[in-house]
């Protein structure tokens, strides 16, 4: 009989969602009016030692609202790491802004210092920093360059909840910062998205661009075009729950990281995630697999064998240099990033999410050894 299939994410739902889903349901308060809306936004800004927070519907609004509410000129350009999701780019592209890619450490996944001092030109505006997949970006160089250029910095820790840089939580650096909490995060609200700010004025033109920019007085005379991009009190109420046992979803996920490791220990054929750096330990958002070059077939293949065995995949991100849709818009056209084109085309990740059992790692881990030359 076939087993079942383990998908590559399911969310951890048993502490107080319901009983906060029921209280909404019961108080009628659904909309984006309600009282947990802001208990997430302070619980967030309170979790990563920011003063502000903003909810809104997603994380991919999250960076439209942020790259737009920086206010930078038309035509400047703003680095990012070319492995990373479309999000991060269309944002750019759609504030009228210039994306320049850099390329990745081949062991953390993660944009490095050297290829953002590469990058900048006098065109340069801001950084938009990524946290890669379980460790964050070796940040305190990447800030210096930022100080020394005067760059704003934009922070994406949609994977990164819960997780620290030295000691300081992902989600407090640069002028503005991003959370995700689509269901494969440490922190879900289904959909959902926040912003974070220590900058009480921006705090003010990031709410106001997620409320189709009403103004207090007259509400429906526009000044700006906005977004209606809030988060519904029904969200909010998830995350508030979620966020009570944040430390314990770290905690899991860390040891979902030890039992692959201890399960692929003496595999060949590919490389595991770094468990740790000299800035941050691994939190395991999603455990990645390399395949090394000598195995005969690329990433592709390697889920498609999985998938045959009942073992869910998701692939690496697609290099933002080799986007179809940016290439037409004749961006990042004379770009080539060696280390993110390889881990592009022969990485992927097996099944990570909060609820995966011992023994749905050990099938997970058996299946990926027996795919394997």
């Amino acid at each position: 009989m076939t087993k079942t299939f383990i998908p590559v994410n399911t969310p951890l739902l048993d502490g107080n969602e319901a009983e906060y889903l029921a209280e909404c349901i019961r108080t009628g308060w659904i909309s984006s009016e309600g009282p947990f809306i802001k208990r997430f936004e302070q619980g967030m800004a309170a979790l990563v030692g920011r003063r502000h927070g903003v909810a809104v519907t997603n994380g991919s609004v999250a960076l439209d609202i942020a790259v737009h509410a920086l206010g930078l000129e038309p035509g400047s350009e703003v680095i990012l790491p070319t492995f990373t999701i479309i999000s991060c780019a269309s944002a750019i592209v759609r504030a009228g802004l210039v994306p320049v890619g850099v390329d990745c450490d081949p062991a953390t996944w993660n944009m490095t210092v050297e290829g953002v001092e590469a990058a900048i030109t006098p065109r340069t505006r801001a950084i938009m920093l990524v946290h890669i997949y379980g460790l964050p970006v070796d940040l305190a160089s990447i800030l210096e360059l930022a100080r020394r250029h005067d760059l704003k910095v934009i922070e994406d820790a949609a994977e990164m909840h819960g997780q620290t840089y030295r000691g300081a939580p992902c989600g407090s650096f640069g002028d503005i910062s991003t959370f995700s909490f689509y269901p494969n995060k440490h922190v879900t609200t289904g959909e959902g998205g926040m912003i974070l700010t220590d900058d009480d004025a921006l705090a003010e033109r990031l709410a106001s661009l997620r409320n189709l920019c009403f103004q207090p007085q007259q509400r429906f005379i526009h000044e700006e075009l906005g977004w209606n991009a809030r988060m519904t009190n029904l969200q909010a109420a998830l995350g508030v729950a979620q966020i009570e046992h944040l430390p314990r979803t770290v905690e899991l996920k860390r040891r979902i990281g030890r039992l692959y490791d201890e399960h692929l220990e003496d595999v060949a054929g590919i490389r595991r995630p770094v468990p740790r750096t000299n800035y941050a330990d691994n939190i395991y958002w999603v455990y990645g697999i390399v395949l090394d070059d000598n195995v005969p077939f690329d990433a592709k293949e390697a889920m498609g064998r999985l998938a045959q065995k009942g073992i869910g995949t998701r692939p690496f991100f697609w290099c933002m240099h080799e986007q179809p849709v940016l290439r037409r818009m004749g961006f990042m056209l004379n770009e080539s990033h060696p280390n993110a084109e390889h881990i592009a085309r022969r990485g992927f990740y097996l099944p990570s999410g909060l609820a995966l059992t011992e023994d749905e790692i050990a099938r997970s881990a058996w299946a990926l050894k027996e795919i394997l030359p």
